[in-house]
């Protein structure tokens, strides 16, 4: 809980959630080693950015989806004490199955009305083997499952993008492409810091943010500067361009467009 003067300001909870594709196909050419080594690499910059955003009491969750789905980490945690342990890979890809429990966890309860909208990641390597239609209907019934930022990170050439883009909710935008590790490491790291960053921070703190690297704007093959997070939980773009999230709110917090898509693979062994 903040201090000021005056008294005390309360914390106002933020869910985040990692829903993993762990089916077979994750096996090929070190996915799911990849994924795991991404996740873990990126909590210490997730507690920098919960550091900083002392208004937000950022818990994570990790659901994992194959053969049907289960919590890999059911109880939501501080990033402080969130430990990752190792995802193994096999089964078939049960994402309706995955999007359906997540829909329970968006019903209040268990969550707060005064929470901040939830940030939920989807990653995933292929195409949804059950009812993934079903799914996204019963999260999208709850208010907050609508208002959760919602971003998706497609794994290799074999990734359903089209799904991953219903996922997120808005037609024009478009996932985040890993086909190696270097993407891979890049693209988890930026969900985890910037877009949890830009759900966290109240709007009295919005300011331009900037890319890595850059003198004032992020840019990426596709163009322009960056984009916005809004305060129902929206990704908007401030210039046209291809990037991710559903419709734009009116008000909005800014978010640098991560500037790493031309990352090389090392080898042809590489490239998903």
């Amino acid at each position: 809980m903040m201090r000021r003067p005056g008294g005390e300001l309360a914390t106002r909870p933020l869910h985040f959630i990692w829903i993993t594709d762990c089916s077979g196909s994750m096996k090929s050419h070190g996915k799911i080693q990849a994924l795991n080594s991404a996740i873990r690499e990126a909590l210490p910059h997730m507690q920098r950015v919960v550091d900083e955003n002392p208004n937000a009491e950022v818990l994570v969750r990790a659901l994992k989806f194959s053969s049907g789905a289960q919590w890999h980490v059911a109880q939501p945690t501080p990033v402080a004490q969130f430990r990752w342990t190792d995802l193994s890979a096999d089964g078939t890809t049960d994402l309706g199955k995955a999007l359906g429990m997540v829909a329970e966890e968006m019903k209040v309860p268990p969550m707060s009305e005064r929470a901040l909208p939830p940030v939920l990641v989807l990653i995933s390597d292929g195409q949804p083997t059950d009812n993934f239609a079903k799914g996204l209907a019963a999260l999208m019934e709850q208010p907050w499952g609508k208002k959760a930022v919602r971003v998706a990170i497609g794994i290799g050439e074999d990734a359903d993008l089209e799904v991953l883009r219903k996922f997120m909710g808005h037609p024009e935008l478009e996932p985040l492409q890993a086909n190696n590790p270097e993407a891979l490491v890049n693209s988890i790291k930026w969900v985890s810091t910037a877009v949890l960053q830009a759900a966290s921070a109240p709007a009295s703190r919005a300011v331009p943010a900037t890319a890595p690297g850059t003198a004032g704007t992020a840019s990426t093959p596709g163009g322009a500067s960056s984009i916005q997070v809004g305060s129902t939980g929206a990704i908007s773009q401030s210039a046209p361009m291809p990037v991710m999230g559903p419709a734009a709110p009116s008000s909005n917090v800014p978010v640098p467009v991560p500037a790493f898509a031309a990352a090389a693979p090392q080898s042809a062994s590489d490239v998903w």
